[in-house]
């Protein structure tokens, strides 16, 4: 259908400011509907338009409640709305598509009839659309997502295997969008949060036509939703699943597959990069401890999308909590060379970080928290009191591996003096007053271990197992076990079954320590059941880090039992039990430390040292082995005194306050004649004995 063009219509083309409308390829100005919808005359101002661009009653009052809510007059536009007949209008669509397409060449009668009845429903979808947005404004966001949904249920009944490319005008496409897109967002504003959730899976999985940029935002939303709205989502229905695929179980699964699709789409240049769509997946996957899968995200976003060092950065904090220390320490030094950013804290304080976590990077560490300290100044006290805690913890790893004794000495002050003048800057810093407990632990300082491992369990309320495990090493270090076994109950009984296991470690070790070997053999087999308990009930994520440093597993527990039955002489049980540890863990320096402490014990020394050789081959720096080593050869004749002597030393090199080391290096000079040297070795050794505790203190720092 079509017409002339009437003569205004010429000089509304070149005036642009001259409003009309354009239908049925005849247009019209707007004063004059302007003028009758200002007088309240609705019938006159359709009849206006229906006479003026052949229109039909539904055509008309779409178009006269467009022309209302584009002039801001929602309430009118909304009476105009009422009474528009939306089933008419597909009928009038399907009638359409319905018609056997012409095999003549050229436009024939049925196309123009199509295409006209294709622009009379598009009106009628894009009036019930705005009638949608004019409900919304008016708050009433129920009525709203009900008339949102009868569009595209309206497009559904056109379209039922969805919209084809060349069926759909532009016009009808962007209305379809438009509507698939606000319809989540109405019931979410609504609170109905079941039918958001279907509302967004429709979206995803109906075949819209939308384009890419559209379909990422809708999925970012639905991604957002489903980690933030606190309404547990239930999984895609059957009909929607396609056999073999990853079907996800929970919200965070969901969003987590929602935000790499984008994140794909982004990596292939299908849609426009959005930086919060990589905030939102961080955030997901640092709840479930995949950060190394957002660090491959990372390293695949599209060059420009990211400032290179930003990338850089945000990569080392990914690895880093996927424990990838040597990776990100690599990427942080390229982001700190003095042609990127050298100054930047946040760079230099998470480099100091990672090298206060080893003993070889910690002189690094030392220079990167210098540097952070300066660049901090007085403006911010924060950084500079955590450039101060880092640099204190840096300089405590780099004395332990210290050649000069004065040297160890040196630094271990200035570790403390670092991390004291970071608790002057930072007092209510609670894990500042845990570290400078651990690290005057070490020190062998017990009372000011004492006092800080009690301020830390009164700042944090006993809510840290490591405050409770600190106390009760420093106590067991005092030898009053008694009294490290019941701080050890009252952290029992405030901890959760699940995070029992280092101190159900620690009562069996006190048990030991108290002779009481019957009941350390009980806690055994009671830490032994839990684990195995808590493996099952992890199923699959059982092989994943433990929360807590030290916790404890199922191979420790064997091993534990292996030793205690050793110290009893029950050859049997122990080697059960250590056979039980080896299918866990199969080259381990423990096993074999105590598989050579049992053959000597049985006087069978070849197979003794041989075990303690092996285990040094495993781990060139064990100190238990170390030790046994030098203490068998010192028993060789006078040929071997200066190879024991020799390992003696390195062990007391690696372990400084190692007793053991310090007895057995007394025993050498004492062989050798040199009495002096014996009488100082077994008066350190007695000393350190007094103040050893039943488990490392570094092994809750």
């Amino acid at each position: 259908m079509s017409g002339g063009q009437p003569s205004g219509s010429a000089q509304a083309d070149k005036d642009p400011s001259v409003r009309q409308f354009v239908a049925n390829g005849v247009s019209m100005q707007t004063n004059e509907v302007e003028a009758k919808l200002d007088e309240g005359n609705i019938q006159e101002a359709e009849s206006a338009l229906r006479d003026g661009l052949s229109l039909n009653f539904e055509e008309a009052r779409a178009l006269l409640g467009k022309l209302e809510y584009q002039r801001g007059n929602v309430e009118g536009a909304l009476r105009v709305f009422d009474g528009i007949d939306l089933q008419a209008a597909i009928q009038r669509m399907q009638q359409s598509l319905g018609d056997k397409p012409s095999t003549k060449k050229g436009r024939t009668r049925s196309d123009l009839a199509s295409v006209v009845s294709q622009n009379a429903t598009n009106l009628v979808l894009e009036a019930i659309y705005l009638k949608a947005k004019s409900l919304q404004k008016l708050g009433k966001l129920s009525e709203a997502a009900e008339e949102c949904k009868s569009v595209l249920d309206a497009v559904e009944k056109i379209f039922p295997d969805g919209i084809p490319d060349v069926l759909v005008e532009n016009k009808l496409q962007e209305t379809v969008s438009h509507a698939v897109e606000l319809l989540p967002e109405l019931w979410k504003q609504a609170g109905h949060y079941t039918e958001a959730m279907a509302a967004y899976r429709r979206a995803i999985l109906s075949q819209w036509n939308i384009d890419n940029d559209r379909c990422a935002r809708i999925q970012k939303a639905f991604a957002v939703f489903l980690l933030y709205s606190g309404f547990e989502v239930s999984p895609p229905s059957l009909a929607v699943q396609v056999e073999g695929s990853y079907v996800p179980k929970n919200n965070l699964e969901e969003a987590i597959l929602l935000l790499m699709i984008v994140m794909r789409k982004f990596c292939l240049g299908k849609a426009k990069w959005d930086p919060s769509v990589l905030e939102h997946l961080t955030f997901a996957l640092s709840i479930c401890s995949q950060t190394s899968v957002l660090a491959k995200q990372l390293e695949e976003a599209m060059p420009g999308a990211m400032h290179r060092i930003d990338r850089w950065k945000a990569m080392a904090l990914a690895l880093t909590g996927a424990g990838q220390n040597s990776s990100a320490i690599e990427l942080l030094r390229k982001s700190l060379h003095p042609h990127e950013e050298p100054n930047d804290i946040t760079s230099l304080l998470l480099a100091a970080k990672i090298c206060s976590e080893n003993v070889f990077f910690a002189a690094e560490g030392v220079k990167y928290a210098e540097k952070a300290i300066v660049n901090a100044l007085e403006s911010n006290p924060h950084l500079k009191g955590v450039g101060l805690r880092m640099m204190g913890l840096c300089l405590g790893k780099q004395a332990k591996i210290s050649s000069s004794d004065s040297e160890r000495s040196r630094l271990q002050s200035e570790a403390l003096k670092s991390l004291d003048s970071a608790l002057a800057l930072e007092p209510d810093n609670s894990d500042l007053t845990f570290e400078l407990g651990v690290q005057y632990a070490e020190h062998r300082n017990l009372d000011a271990a004492l006092r800080y491992a009690k301020q830390y369990l009164d700042a944090t309320g006993g809510s840290m197992i490591r405050g409770w495990r600190l106390l009760a090493l420093v106590l067991s270090a005092q030898q009053r076990f008694s009294e490290a076994e019941v701080v050890t109950d009252a952290a029992l009984d405030e901890t959760s079954k699940w995070d029992q296991g280092p101190l159900l470690r620690m009562k069996a070790k006190l048990k030991v320590s108290q002779s009481l070997h019957k009941d350390a053999i009980e806690t055994y087999r009671y830490l032994l059941a839990l684990v195995q308990a808590q493996r099952k009930s992890c199923g699959a994520l059982a092989s994943a880090p433990q929360v807590e440093d030290g916790n404890a597993n199922e191979y420790e527990v064997w091993h534990g039992l292996a030793k205690l039955y050793s110290i009893l002489s029950h050859w049997k049980d122990a080697e059960v039990c250590l056979g039980k540890a080896r299918t866990l863990k199969e080259y381990s320096p423990e096993t074999l430390h105590t598989e050579g402490v049992m053959h000597e014990k049985q006087g069978r020394i070849n197979e003794a040292l041989a075990a303690y050789i092996n285990a040094l081959l495993l781990e060139p720096k064990y100190v238990p082995c170390k030790i046994l080593i030098g203490a068998v050869l010192s028993k060789m004749g006078p040929k071997m005194l200066p190879v024991s002597r020799t390992l003696l030393s390195d062990a007391l090199r690696i372990e400084p306050t190692n007793y053991m080391a310090w007895y057995q290096l007394g025993i050498v000079h004492k062989v050798d004649g040199r009495i002096a040297d014996a009488v100082d070795c077994f008066q350190a050794a007695s000393i350190l004995e007094e103040s050893e505790p039943i488990e490392s203190f570094s092994s809750i720092s």
